[in-house]
């Protein structure tokens, strides 16, 4: 079985929890962790202290009762704020400080951050050093393989990151320019791994044990990073873990197992948030599960109009009523 160390801390499973915006909050966050993810990390967090006050961010920012060790994902492009906002949120709570250079997304590339900020590499430096320099915990960084096809240096950057000291890498096969398209490349992955001494993980398209095997198995890397596959499956983890551990395909869960994972999670989003963004929040959630069990987007979209967290409970007990009908209407 695959352990890495970050710091001080021993992951003793493989499989970790990707950050991404608007889905890795607290409360799917544990729910990852219940299922055997042996790291999760935080939503993005911005590196302007002066966009802190929004109840987005307060949500972000919430580590009451999180299991530990703390990982929380933080993205700027400039080194002192990035800096400053590292040592905000160990105050907080934070136990690991993952720093975003992988995000493609426009809003946040606009402003040179996320992946964007791979086209420089002097200004890579400069962060990484001001960062790890700031804070005694350990500091994280998530990459892609580059500015886009043409432009792929995640080797340089992984040197420069743990020459700056860095304790971990995770690297998404895809460049800056792919987005989310095409399938994701493990090459570069494993080139990333070969050059540096430090725990490197692989992300992107890893949607099963199989695929989970197989990468870990072709780019030596010490873990997988698991996004979108992990969205209305959080199961994944328990199943990826075992296969890895032991050569055993987990059976996918039952119905039963389904409906409770659902409620537990819908309920938990209602007493996070508040029943307002509670329940809009969950909207995409139960689109996720719904769709993972092969139910079509019709017959709940009603789901979409509902006020309320109990009127949510109980088109989702409606829902599992009808679970096998709707199951063949879809087949």
């Amino acid at each position: 079985m695959h352990v890495f160390t970050i710091g001080p801390y021993t992951i003793e499973k493989p499989t970790v929890l990707a950050p991404m915006a608007g889905v890795t909050d607290q409360p799917f966050r544990n729910l990852c962790r219940s299922f055997g993810a042996g790291l999760v990390v935080s939503e993005m967090v911005t590196s302007d202290t002066r966009l802190w006050k929004t109840n987005k961010s307060r949500w972000r920012m919430n580590h009451q009762g999180e299991a530990e060790p703390i990982s929380v994902q933080i993205a700027g492009g400039d080194p002192e704020t990035l800096a400053h906002a590292a040592v905000s949120n160990v105050q907080l709570g934070a136990q690991i400080i993952d720093i975003n250079m992988g995000c493609p997304a426009k809003k946040v590339c606009n402003k040179a951050a996320g992946s964007a900020l791979m086209k420089d590499e002097k200004l890579v430096a400069e962060i990484l050093t001001a960062v790890t320099s700031a804070v005694s915990v350990p500091v994280t960084l998530k990459i892609r393989t580059g500015w886009d096809r043409d432009n792929k240096n995640a080797v340089t950057i992984a040197r420069l990151a743990e020459q700056a000291g860095i304790a971990l890498l995770s690297v998404h096969g895809r460049t800056k320019a792919d987005k989310y398209n095409g399938e994701a490349e493990y090459d570069t992955i494993a080139a990333v791994k070969q050059s540096v001494s430090i725990p490197v993980l692989a992300n992107g398209d890893i949607d099963s044990p199989d695929k989970a095997a197989e990468v870990l198995a072709y780019t030596q890397a010490d873990g997988i990073m698991i996004g979108r596959a992990a969205q209305g499956q959080p199961w994944i983890f328990a199943a990826i873990n075992e296969f890895l551990a032991t050569g055993i395909r987990v059976a996918a869960p039952s119905k039963d197992d389904v409906f409770k994972t659902i409620t537990h999670h819908i309920s938990e989003l209602h007493q996070f948030y508040g029943d307002y963004m509670g329940v809009r929040i969950a909207r995409k959630h139960l689109g996720w599960y719904l769709n993972s069990q092969g139910i079509r987007k019709h017959h709940y979209q009603q789901f979409n109009s509902l006020k309320t967290g109990i009127d949510q409970l109980s088109a989702i007990e409606a829902i599992f009523e009808n679970f096998e009908i709707l199951k063949e209407c879809a087949a």
